[in-house]
């Protein structure tokens, strides 16, 4: 990871100019229609498909599926392990932890690659990032962990995908097609309606806690996308963590002088899992991911999360997988095929 290391290849830098940047352009608000899906930074989700240009593109967006694929994987872990962590700590020590020690690892890797800070107008982007990503989700998600079972915030959080398309959406002024947006809507109905199936359709304190943990993240993940385009996606979720970094130094010392420590393997491995995995390695591949092959469709991937940590709790937290998991799998693969295929 130097400096000079690039999140997405040369041909798919957003940068200003006409046919010969190989990027489409326009003004706010401006209509895709049946043409191409834009990304964040208006780039276009996809090039011509005959020659070098098109095998260029076919390449990218190969490899930038690939790369949100390993983030998601790298996420459906986060409400076990947080699980794990909560059997040992409180939730605040557990978040603020979690976070101090993803921002030593980043920062370390910043310092080794003698990277120069960003420039002044990426920091206002980083605080949003640092806000979403780095402090709002992981806190909101702990919170709710405590009166929710891990399979139930997985499906909730299963509408993830539809809230960062809509920010994305709404940050860049692109309009998906409406079969991508009918697909994404499948998608969450899905899963909305495997929550309710297994809540009974009694929203709780918890479920408050991880809407309001949708609205943060998506905003974050949006935000952080578009910045995946200018500069490498691991200087992204590092910039944002060591940003937030006063904060959660602060706040590592005051939740471990006001709630228990029980140091415990689970507790441990839970701790260095969601530093390491989530906050950190996972974003790095996700941002990567998003710059490739843009927010809206690299959201879309993310529909596969909520059934992939229903699997880790059933392996790791021993919780009851519901009959109806296997018919909604297929479902929600289906959605994802459609929204990655659809060509805006």
């Amino acid at each position: 990871m130097r400096d000079n290391d690039s999140a997405i290849t040369p041909t798919a830098i957003a940068v200003s100019g006409g046919p010969a940047s190989g990027t489409a352009s326009g003004p706010p608000g401006h209509t895709v229609g049946d043409g191409p899906d834009t990304g964040p930074a208006g780039t276009a989700d996809h090039a011509p498909a005959d020659g070098p240009a098109g095998a260029a593109h076919s390449a990218s967006t190969t490899r930038g599926t690939a790369f949100a694929a390993l983030g998601v994987a790298a996420f459906s872990l986060t409400f076990p392990t947080t699980a794990w962590a909560l059997e040992g700590m409180g939730p605040w020590t557990a978040v603020m932890l979690r976070l101090v020690l993803a921002a030593t690892i980043a920062g370390g890797a910043l310092a080794v690659c003698r990277v120069r800070p960003p420039e002044r107008r990426h920091w206002a982007g980083l605080a949003v990032v640092a806000g979403g990503v780095v402090l709002g989700f992981p806190l909101l998600t702990t919170l709710a962990l405590r009166t929710s079972t891990t399979s139930h915030a997985a499906v909730v959080v299963g509408l993830l995908p539809l809230t960062t398309a809509a920010f994305g959406a709404l940050r860049t002024g692109t309009r998906p097609s409406r079969t991508f947006w009918f697909a994404s809507l499948a998608g969450a109905a899905i899963v909305i309606g495997f929550a309710v199936q297994q809540s009974g359709g009694a929203p709780s304190t918890g479920d408050l806690y991880l809407f309001a943990a949708l609205l943060v993240c998506a905003a974050g993940y949006t935000e952080g996308g578009r910045l995946a385009r200018e500069m490498p996606g691991w200087q992204v979720i590092g910039w944002a963590l060591v940003l937030a970094l006063p904060i959660t130094v602060v706040g590592s010392v005051a939740a471990l002088a006001t709630e228990p420590l029980h140091l415990t393997a689970h507790a441990v491995g839970g701790l260095l899992w969601l530093a390491i995995g989530s906050q950190f390695l996972g974003m790095v591949v996700w941002y990567r991911g998003m710059a490739d092959i843009g927010v809206a469709k690299a959201s879309q991937i993310q529909l596969a999360q909520p059934l992939l940590t229903m699997v880790w709790a059933v392996l790791l937290l021993g919780e009851h997988l519901p009959p109806t998991a296997a018919a909604a799998a297929l479902a929600v693969l289906v959605c994802i095929a459609v929204t990655q295929r659809t060509r805006g």
